[in-house]
C-alpha cells in the first residue's frame, strides 16, 4: 500500500518527467482536502479548481477511466463517459476502487502519475481557464498549474460535453 509520501513523490517525479515547468505545490490540512472544504478554508474559488474522478464499468470485464472537470460541474458519466469508455453501465468508482487503481486517496486523487494506460478525458472547457487546482495524489496538497500543461499527460484527450454546467 502506498503512503501518501510515496504518491506525492511519484507526482512530483510525473511533473518533472512530462515537462511541468510551472507549478505550485499548496499544502494543506488533510480534512480541508474536499474541494468545496478546501476553497472555502484557503480563499479559492471553485470554479478554478478541477476533480479528478475515477469512474468504473458496471458489467462486464472491470474497466476504470479518469476524468477531469471544473469542481463547479458535474461529470457526465451515465452518457459521455460510458460513451467513451463503451460500456453499458458505468458510475463514480468506490473509494476503495479509486485507491485500488490510482493508490490516491479520495480528495487528492491527481490525473499527473495515474497507471499507465488509464484512459484520462478531460473537458475542453478546463483550457478556458487562466490556473487550475488539481489534487497532488494525498489529501495534503493542491497543485496551481495552467490547464494547458494537462495536455503533456500521456493519452489525455480533450472532450467537448464531458461535464454538466452545475445549476
Amino acid at each position: 500500500m502506498s503512503t501518501p509520501e510515496d504518491i506525492e513523490g511519484r507526482v512530483r517525479v510525473a511533473l518533472d518527467g512530462l515537462g511541468i515547468a510551472s507549478w505550485e505545490w499548496i499544502t494543506i490540512d488533510p480534512q480541508y482536502a474536499d474541494t468545496a472544504d478546501f476553497c472555502e478554508r484557503y480563499g479559492y474559488d471553485l470554479p478554478h479548481s478541477a476533480n479528478t474522478i475515477i469512474v468504473a464499468s458496471k458489467r462486464g470485464p472491470a474497466a476504470y477511466c479518469a476524468g477531469i472537470v471544473r469542481a463547479c460541474d458535474r461529470l457526465d458519466v451515465n452518457k459521455r463517459v460510458r460513451g467513451l469508455m463503451g460500456v453499458s453501465r458505468a458510475s463514480f468508482a468506490s473509494a476503495e476502487e479509486t485507491r485500488e487503481v490510482t493508490g490516491m486517496m479520495i480528495g487528492g486523487v491527481t490525473a499527473l502519475a495515474l497507471p499507465e494506460g488509464l484512459p484520462i478525458y478531460a473537458d475542453v472547457r478546463l483550457l478556458e481557464m487562466d490556473y487550475i487546482i488539481l489534487g497532488a495524489g494525498s489529501r495534503s496538497g493542491k497543485l496551481m498549474m495552467a490547464p494547458r500543461e494537462l495536455e503533456k499527460l500521456p493519452g489525455v484527450e480533450f472532450i467537448e460535453g464531458l461535464s454538466i454546467p452545475a445549476v
